[in-house]
């Protein structure tokens, strides 16, 4: 990883113990904007804590590493965690766990920066503005790594990093990976239909006839809550949704209930809660976050089955409310070729790995190089057969 020198860089145990305003700061200054993405705000990180959902009974110690400037505030921090499992990450490292330990190795605990649970890119080494930004990402990502070794940790892994910083790592020595997610993009569309007009004949009618049959095929209606009205009912029945959907998923919903209220009470201006509801009664829900670009969207549950139903609530409505409010773009989560006939493209997704025993480094470097041309290749034939008509 180059240079062994001591770095300056505190760790602490507990996001709360780290000053909400400076780490907002760092989150805003790395983003380019005047208030962090979401998911690296401090008000979303310590309800992750606070509510028991990122905690060490679970498998995700806190170790947030904090840099800290002259001036007296904070010049660099990073959401980072011990962890004792890969769960809840999203960028699957199972196989080089379960062939580590067959050679006798033993792969965790292991380091991850990163947002516990949240597949949404964005800075990873959080720095205030100005020209020592890049000097203090580097300060950062080398104390990660001595980290490592002080902890006895197998590896370091920093996931769904913005592509400028995925490339200043690889620059470092980091283990460089790629994947794909499938985003909707806004081309200054007005209404729905401005979009649904640049597509295929057919895409477009296969789109209006899901929207139709999703909600008149069961007299389903949909309300969309957010900010002030947003209350502890609400909370209530979609957190009955996403443990239904969960539980059947992961086996165990990795958010409690806790978390929603706390995330209700700090964040609501932020939240997009939809809602279907079927006489008079709520069946299902999709939570979005609303981003100064971009509306991400999280979490999908419901109690009854209706057919298209996911699409309309998850894909249809998020554009209706991305181009109602001008938001360049919408990230509907990890994983999922289904999204690309409703509009939504694939994207490349960039993290990067230090793995300590240069055995496994050897070997995980180059199955990334093959993986790399894979997602490559695939990108390019799923981005050949959009649902887009070709422009002449």
């Amino acid at each position: 990883m180059g240079e062994n020198e001591e770095i300056q860089v505190r760790v602490e145990a507990s996001i709360a113990a780290i000053d909400a305003g400076k780490w907002d700061a760092c989150a805003a200054g790395a983003s380019g904007s005047d208030r962090p993405q979401p998911f690296l705000a401090h008000a979303f990180l310590s309800a992750l804590e606070e509510s028991g959902s990122a905690v060490p009974e679970r498998g995700w110690h806190p170790a947030h590493l904090v840099l800290d400037g002259a001036d007296g505030g904070i010049s660099g921090c990073a959401p980072c965690y011990l962890k004792t499992h890969s769960q809840g990450e999203y960028v699957f490292d199972h196989g080089w766990a379960d062939a580590y330990e067959r050679a006798g190795g033993q792969y965790y605990p292991k380091l991850q920066i990163a947002v516990p649970f949240t597949p949404v890119t964005g800075p990873r080494l959080l720095t205030r503005s100005g020209p020592r930004a890049a000097d203090n990402r580097t300060l950062l990502a080398r104390a990660a790594a001595q980290l490592t070794g002080q902890l006895d940790a197998s590896s370091l892994h920093l996931t769904f990093l913005e592509k400028s910083e995925w490339d200043a790592l690889g620059a470092l020595g980091f283990l460089q990976r790629t994947d794909q997610q499938f985003h909707w993009h806004n081309n200054g569309y007005e209404t729905f239909d401005d979009f649904l007009g640049e597509l295929s004949s057919r895409k477009r009618k296969l789109i209006r006839r899901e929207r139709r049959d999703a909600l008149c095929g069961g007299d389903i209606t949909i309300e969309h809550v957010t900010g002030r009205d947003l209350g502890e009912h609400h909370w209530d029945s979609f957190f009955e949704f996403y443990t239904d959907t969960g539980s059947r998923k992961w086996g165990r919903p990795y958010l409690t209930r806790r978390f929603f209220s706390l995330i209700g009470e700090r964040m609501a201006d932020q939240i997009l809660l939809v809602l279907c509801r079927r006489a008079g009664r709520t069946i299902a829900g999709a939570l979005n976050f609303i981003g100064t670009e971009a509306l991400y969207g999280r979490y999908w549950g419901a109690l009854e089955h209706h057919r298209f139903l996911h699409f309309e609530a998850c894909y249809y409505q998020a554009i209706e409310f991305a181009i109602a409010n001008k938001l360049a773009r919408v990230e509907a989560g990890a994983q999922g070729p289904h999204k690309l006939a409703r509009g939504y493209l694939p994207e490349t997704t960039y993290s990067v790995h230090y793995i300590a025993d240069p055995g496994l480094s050897d070997a995980v470097a180059h199955f990334l190089g093959q993986e790399q041309r894979y997602v490559a290749d695939d990108i390019a034939y799923l981005r050949a057969h959009s649902p887009f008509r070709e422009k002449g």
